[in-house]
C-alpha cells in the first residue's frame, strides 16, 4: 500500500500487473478498483467523455490527451486500443453519442500525432473505422468514412508492410450501390462510399509498399461502383442533340466523375489496361453500347485524365474490344466504332511513328471483315462501315501533312485490284478503301502536287480511275479534285457553265514545281481522262466529276507553260465526240462538246489571254445563235434534236486557236519554254503544239522541234533552285561589287539578252562551227594533260639527275622506250 501511495503521491504511472488486477478485479471495496488507481492515459482517456453524450466532448481534457499523446508516444497504441474498446463497448450497447466522442477522438490524435509509431495508433483507428462501417446505421457509416477520408490525406513517414484494404474496397463499393428508400439518404450513402473509394486510391497508389490496388479483384468493385453512379438516368435518357445536364458539385454522379478522373490520371502504362478491362466489361453487361452517349462521355474522361503518352493504349484496348464483339450485332460494333471515332483524335496527336499504320491498318482490317460479312447480310453493316471510315478520317485529320501522305498511300496498297469470281466483293472493298482515302484527303492540306502526288500513288490511282464500274470512277475523280482544290473552288466548279465570270473563281500563279509537275505528268494523266470519258456507261455525273477534275487543274495549274497541254486536251476531248471508233451514245457526244466549250472559255480567265478569250465567246455565240444549245451546257441524259445544225462551223478550230495565241505574243517559232525569264512580265511567251502526240510516253516535247535543241543546251534553267553560272562570270572583288550595285532591270535585261543571243546562235550557226565551238580544244582536254603530267613524271624517273632535254643523244631510244607509268601501272592502260 506504502508503494502504491507514493506512485499515486508522484503522478508515476503503476505497474503493469498492478492495471491488469485493477482491470480483473470485481469487489467494490478493493483499492485496485479505485479510478485513481489506473493507468494515466486510461484516466486521460476517460476523461474526455462527458456525463451525457448531448455535451459532445470534452475539449479541455482533450488537449491534455494530446498533449501526454505529444510527450509521450510510445503510450499511442495503448490509447488507441483502449479508445477501441471503449467505442465497441457504447456501440454494442447503443450508445451512439459515445462512439461519435471516441471517433471525434481517433481523429484529433491521428491528425496531431505524426511519430513512428503512428502505424501502431492507425491499426486501432482501422479497427474501430471498420466497426463503425459494419454497422447497419448510415449515421455511423458515414462517420466512419469521414474519419477515413481524413486519415487517407495524411502522409505517413515510415510506410506500412502489413496493412490490406480489401474490406474497406468491398464496403465503400458496396456503399455505392446503396438503395436505401430515401433519396436523400441513399445520396449520403452513396457519396460516402465514393469518397471512400477516393481515399483508398489517395492512400495506396503513391505507396509501392502497401498492398496493389491496381489487381482485378480491386479494380473490379472500384471502376464499376464510379460507373454506376455516374451513368444517372440523365445520361441514358437524355437524347443525342440534348444540352449536357448541369451536376451539383456534391452529387454522386460528379464527385464519381472526379474519382474516376484522378484513378485514371494517377495511371501508369502498365495499370492503363487494368483501368480499362472494368470500364469495357460494365459497359457489356449493361447494355451501355446502345445508344452510346455514356460510352461516349466515359471515354471523353477517360483520354483527357490519361497522362497523353499513354492515350494510345485506349484506341488499342478499345480495337481490341472490337474483335471480340466481331460476331456481335451491327448495332454494338457500329456504336462501338463510333465511341473510336469520338476519342481517336485525341490519341492521334501523340501517335508517332509505328503506331499510326498500325492504328490504320487495325481500321483497314475491321473494314474489310465487315466488307466480307456485308455479302451475306444484305447491307446491314454500311453504318458500321461508315463509322469505321469516320475514325480513319478523325484520327488523320490531327495528324501533319506528311503521315497523311503516308496513310494514303498506305490505304492505295490495300485496294484489290477485281479479278477472277470475287470481282463483286472486290468491287465492295474498293469502294470501302477509296472513300477511306477520300476521307484522309479532305483532311489534308496541298501545298506542292508533286509532293501531294507521288508516283507510287498516282500511278495506282489514275489505274483505278480506269475502272469499269461508273461509280468507282466517280469517286476517283473526288479523291483527284479534293487533293487539287487548294483554293475551295471544287463547289464553284461542280457543274460546266460558260458564265466562268460569275463564279468568282480564287487562283493564284502557278508555281514553276507544279508547272513542271504537270508537263511531267500530263500525257499519263490526261490519257486517263480521255480513256475515262470514252466509256458507253458514262452518266452525266461521270462527266461533270471528269470536267471537275480538268477545271481545278486549268485553275491550280494553268500558265504559260502548260497552256499547250490544255489545249491539245480540249482538242482531244473534241476528236473524241466526233469519233466513230467508239459507241458513244450521241448524248454523251453533246455532253462532251459542252465539255469542251466550257473548259475552253475557262482557260483565258485564268491565263489572261485576251484573243483567246475573244474566240472563245464568239464560238459560244456562234452555238447560241443557231440553236445548237446542245453543245452548250447544261449536261442532259436526253437530247431533243430535231434539226441538227451542221458542226464544222461550231467546233474549236485548231487554227484559230494558233492565231489567237500568236496574236497574243505567243508565238512557238522565236521563245521556248527553257528560255523563257518570269522576271519580265511585260514579255508573255511559251510554245504551243496543237499537233495531237503521243499520250503514253513521259515526254512532253515534240521530237524535232525547236524546243530541243534549247532544252538540251539550257537545262540548268528548267531546274529549280539552280542558277546558270556562264564562263564569263568570275568571283572576284569587282564581280561582287558589280553584282550589288547594279539594279535588278539591267541584270534580268542582260540575262535575257545573253539567251536570246544563245539561242539565236544555236538556230542559225552551221553545224560545224557549233561543233568547234562545244568541244573541248585539244590542249584543254583532260587527256592532254594527263599526257602532259605523266610525261614528265617518266622522264623525271629516267634521268633523275638531268632536265628533260630535245637534243638528247638518243632521241631513238628514248621515243622506243614505253612510259613509266604504263609498266608501273598496265592494268590501267590496257585497251
Amino acid at each position: 500500500m506504502a508503494i502504491m501511495k507514493c506512485c499515486f503521491e508522484s503522478q508515476l504511472e503503476m505497474p503493469e500487473f498492478v492495471d491488469e488486477i485493477a482491470q480483473k478485479c470485481t469487489n467494490p471495496g478493493c483499492c485496485f478498483s479505485c479510478s485513481c488507481m489506473r493507468p494515466r492515459y486510461k484516466r486521460l482517456v476517460d476523461n474526455i467523455f462527458p456525463p451525457i453524450p448531448q455535451d459532445g466532448l470534452v475539449k479541455n481534457n482533450m488537449v491534455k490527451l494530446t498533449f501526454y499523446s505529444l510527450s509521450s508516444p510510445e503510450k499511442l497504441d495503448r490509447i488507441g486500443e483502449y479508445l477501441y474498446q471503449r467505442a465497441c463497448r457504447d456501440l454494442s450497447r447503443k450508445r451512439t453519442g459515445f462512439v461519435v466522442i471516441a471517433m471525434e477522438a481517433m481523429d484529433q490524435l491521428l491528425v496531431a500525432c505524426h511519430a513512428q509509431t503512428l502505424n501502431l495508433f492507425v491499426e486501432s483507428f482501422l479497427r474501430i473505422v471498420q466497426k463503425l462501417l459494419e454497422s447497419t446505421e448510415p449515421e455511423l457509416q458515414i462517420l466512419a468514412t469521414q474519419s477515413f477520408v481524413k486519415f487517407a490525406n495524411i502522409e505517413e513517414d515510415t510506410p506500412s508492410y502489413h496493412r490490406r484494404y480489401d474490406f474497406f474496397v468491398s464496403k465503400f463499393s458496396s456503399m455505392c450501390h446503396s438503395n436505401h428508400s430515401e433519396l436523400a439518404v441513399r445520396d449520403s450513402i452513396r457519396l460516402a462510399g465514393i469518397k471512400g473509394l477516393q481515399g483508398v486510391i489517395r492512400k495506396t497508389v503513391s505507396d509501392d509498399l502497401v498492398e496493389n490496388i491496381w489487381k482485378a479483384q480491386h479494380m473490379d468493385k472500384i471502376v464499376p461502383s464510379l460507373l454506376y453512379n455516374m451513368q444517372d438516368s440523365r445520361y441514358l435518357e437524355k437524347e443525342a442533340n440534348s444540352p449536357e445536364p448541369e451536376e451539383e458539385k456534391n452529387s454522386p454522379p460528379s464527385l464519381a466523375e472526379t474519382c474516376i478522373r484522378e484513378l485514371v490520371g494517377r495511371a501508369s502504362f502498365g495499370h492503363v489496361r487494368c483501368v480499362l478491362k472494368p470500364v469495357l466489361k460494365h459497359l457489356d453487361h449493361h447494355d451501355l453500347w446502345v445508344p452510346n452517349q455514356f460510352a461516349i462521355h466515359t471515354f471523353r474522361i477517360i483520354m483527357f485524365s490519361i497522362q497523353s503518352q499513354y492515350s494510345y493504349a485506349v484506341v488499342e484496348s478499345l480495337m481490341n474490344h472490337l474483335d471480340e464483339n466481331s460476331k456481335s450485332s451491327p448495332k454494338i460494333r457500329t456504336s462501338i466504332a463510333d465511341v473510336l471515332s469520338k476519342i481517336i483524335a485525341i490519341a492521334a496527336e501523340e501517335s508517332v511513328g509505328p503506331s499510326v499504320l498500325e492504328i490504320i491498318n487495325s481500321l483497314l482490317t475491321h473494314l474489310r471483315g465487315s466488307v466480307d460479312r456485308e455479302r451475306g447480310s444484305g447491307g446491314e453493316e454500311r453504318q458500321y462501315q461508315d463509322a469505321l471510315i469516320n475514325a480513319l478520317g478523325e484520327f488523320a485529320a490531327h495528324l501533319p501533312d506528311y503521315q497523311k501522305i503516308e496513310i494514303m498511300m498506305f490505304i492505295m496498297s490495300k485496294v484489290p485490284y477485281i479479278t477472277g469470281d470475287h470481282r463483286k466483293g472486290n468491287a465492295l472493298l474498293q469502294q470501302m478503301l477509296l472513300k477511306s482515302l477520300l476521307t484522309v484527303g479532305r483532311r489534308y492540306h496541298t501545298v506542292a502536287l508533286n509532293t501531294t502526288f507521288p508516283m507510287s500513288f498516282l500511278d495506282p490511282l489514275m489505274r483505278m480511275s480506269l475502272s469499269s464500274d461508273s461509280d468507282m470512277r466517280t469517286l476517283v475523280q473526288r479523291i483527284l479534285q479534293t487533293l487539287l482544290d487548294r483554293h475551295n473552288n471544287t463547289e464553284k466548279l461542280l457543274k460546266p457553265t460558260v458564265n466562268v465570270s460569275e463564279l468568282e473563281l480564287v487562283a493564284e500563279k502557278c508555281s514553276r514545281s507544279d508547272a513542271i509537275f504537270l508537263r511531267k505528268n500530263s500525257p499519263d494523266m490526261f490519257q486517263c481522262f480521255l480513256d475515262g470519258l470514252e466509256h458507253d456507261n458514262n452518266t452525266v455525273e461521270n462527266i461533270e466529276a471528269v470536267y471537275t477534275t480538268i477545271a481545278l487543274l486549268i485553275v491550280e495549274v494553268a500558265c504559260d507553260d502548260t497552256l499547250s497541254d490544255f489545249l491539245n486536251l480540249l482538242l482531244r476531248i473534241q476528236d473524241l465526240a466526233l469519233s466513230a471508233n467508239n459507241n458513244l451514245p450521241q448524248a454523251q457526244r453533246y455532253n462532251l462538246h459542252a465539255v469542251v466549250a466550257s473548259l475552253l472559255i475557262l482557260l483565258p480567265h485564268i491565263v489572261t489571254i485576251s484573243p483567246l478569250k475573244e474566240y472563245s465567246e464568239k464560238l459560244i455565240e456562234d452555238r447560241r445563235s443557231q440553236n445548237a444549245f446542245h453543245l452548250l451546257p447544261e449536261l442532259l441524259v436526253h437530247y431533243d434534236v430535231r434539226s441538227p445544225v451542221p458542226l464544222d462551223s461550231l467546233l474549236v478550230d485548231k487554227q484559230m486557236l494558233a492565231e489567237c495565241l500568236k496574236a497574243a505574243g505567243l508565238d512557238s517559232a522565236h521563245v521556248t519554254p527553257a528560255t523563257m525569264s518570269h522576271s519580265l512580265p511585260e514579255t508573255r511567251t511559251t510554245t504551243i503544239y496543237l499537233e495531237p502526240h503521243s499520250w503514253v510516253e513521259n515526254s512532253t516535247v515534240i521530237k524535232g522541234s525547236n524546243v530541243d535543241i534549247s532544252s538540251e543546251v539550257d537545262s540548268a534553267t528548267s531546274t529549280p533552285g539552280v542558277q546558270r553560272k556562264y564562263p564569263e562570270e568570275e568571283l572576284t572583288f569587282e564581280a561582287m561589287k558589280r553584282v550589288l550595285s547594279e539594279s535588278p532591270e539591267v541584270k534580268r535585261d542582260a540575262e535575257a539578252e545573253r539567251q536570246k543571243q544563245l539561242c539565236e546562235r544555236f538556230r542559225t550557226t552551221p553545224f560545224n562551227e557549233l561543233v568547234d565551238l562545244t568541244t573541248s580544244r585539244e590542249e584543254d582536254s583532260l587527256q592532254s594533260k594527263l599526257n602532259e603530267l605523266f610525261g614528265r613524271l617518266s622522264t623525271t624517273i629516267n634521268s633523275p639527275m638531268t632536265p628533260s632535254n630535245p637534243t638528247s643523244p638518243h632521241p631513238q631510244h628514248q621515243a622506243s622506250q614505253p612510259p613509266v607509268y604504263e609498266l608501273l601501272f598496265p592494268e590501267l592502260f590496257a585497251y
